[in-house]
């Protein structure tokens, strides 16, 4: 017994030596670890919960330029797990038998998300820079001909009787022939003005022509939506005066016997001088005159027009911006009410059905409501008068 008893306690001695030995090693080994075993388990905790950067930038599709990163979605630090939530993930601290040796690294800053700057959209029509080009300088002015083409070919308006005037032009003929017929088939005298690249000009002219109304060509400028298409040989912004020219030129020769011309959009063309000069200085040279479609209340046609001596005249009302029976018909009230208030009135509409209705029912009603019915050169010879162009003896024929 006393045997066994022997043989147990050595076998207890061997545990407990074994033990000690364990012990011994766990504790060298904490003191190589720097921050200890429980700061090592929270750095690999916190490694493993932290949320991952993006592999990729997300790209702003609106945005212009590579540049325009956005981030992700940003979430508050106390919704994240604790560990996630802290700062970056402590620095490792040597131990003192290789801090001579290996200097203490600096910890990293906490890594940013590259800043998004918002980038305004892209306009629809960009300013572009004028071409250097010199300054247009019109030829002295002289005294007003009488017998300049816009004159021979205006549609006699007969005395001026003193009631208010108006003019109804109708703009884009030639395109919709079914609704341009229409339209020419209306009480005279309307100014009817037909697109430059419209087909068969000469004999829809002509049949217009016969039923007494006044002739004008529709001129496609660049408007400021860049997205609209003004049209085929538009005048655009930043072409040269030689180009200007050139277009010009097959414009005017497309009809024979015009008054003048009046805009086609243009709500930026209109705007930039060094264009409009050529322009108007043109139909100047062959006696024709300018009606400002008033695109844009920028529009610098009636002022070069008056510096260079150019007979003119200004849109006062657009009858169908909106296209409804109501909205045409207060539109034609509100031409008498500009027509009571100056003396005249010129208003602007084009061949769409709602228009062409609501001329059909107004027009014979022009007489009664004290009004007279003119083609645009009466209200051009008006404008010539008070400016001392023309005496006003001769105002009306």
């Amino acid at each position: 017994m006393a045997q066994r008893r022997g043989g147990d306690t050595g076998v207890w001695q061997i545990w407990l030596a074994a033990a000690a030995l364990a012990l011994g090693c766990g504790m060298v080994i904490g003191r190589l670890l720097p921050a200890g075993p429980q700061r090592w388990v929270a750095n690999l905790t916190a490694s493993v919960t932290r949320p991952r950067a993006p592999e990729h930038p997300i790209r702003d599709p609106l945005a212009i330029g590579p540049e325009a990163i956005v981030p992700d979605a940003i979430v508050p630090a106390a919704a994240l797990p604790r560990a996630a939530a802290a700062d970056p993930a402590p620095m490792l601290v040597p131990s003192p038998a290789v801090a001579e040796a290996a200097p203490p690294r600096r910890p990293l800053p906490a890594p940013r998300l590259a800043a998004v700057v918002p980038v305004p959209p892209p306009r629809l029509a960009a300013i572009m820079p004028a071409p250097a080009a010199r300054p247009y300088v019109a030829p002295p002015s002289s005294a007003p001909d009488r017998d300049s083409a816009w004159r021979r070919n205006a549609v006699p308006a007969g005395p001026d009787d003193g009631r208010p005037m108006i003019a109804i032009v109708i703009d884009d003929m030639g395109l919709d022939r079914r609704r341009s017929d229409a339209a020419a088939a209306l009480p005279a005298p309307l100014t009817l003005s037909f697109m430059t690249y419209a087909e068969d000009l000469p004999g829809q002219v002509a049949a217009a022509r016969a039923r007494g109304h006044e002739i004008m060509m529709h001129v496609p400028m660049e408007p400021l939506a860049a997205h609209v298409d003004p049209g085929p040989n538009a005048l655009t912004y930043g072409l040269d005066q030689e180009e200007i020219r050139r277009r010009m030129t097959w414009d005017l020769a497309r009809i024979d016997g015009i008054v003048g011309i009046n805009n086609h959009m243009g709500s930026r063309f209109t705007e930039w001088s060094q264009g409009m000069m050529p322009v108007l200085a043109m139909l100047r040279e062959r006696g024709l005159f300018f009606l400002d479609s008033r695109t844009t209340a920028r529009s610098v046609g009636i002022d070069i027009a008056s510096e260079i001596g150019l007979p003119h005249a200004a849109r006062d009302v657009f009858l169908d911006n909106d296209l409804t029976d109501p909205a045409v018909a207060g539109e034609l009230a509100q031409t008498e009410a500009v027509a009571r208030r100056n003396g005249a009135a010129i208003a602007i509409g084009h061949p769409h059905d709602p228009t062409l209705a609501q001329l059909r029912r107004w027009l014979p009603l022009v007489e009664a409501h004290g009004f007279r019915l003119v083609p645009v050169s009466a209200i051009v010879r008006r404008n010539e008068a008070a400016s001392g162009h023309e005496p006003r003896s001769t105002a009306q024929d």
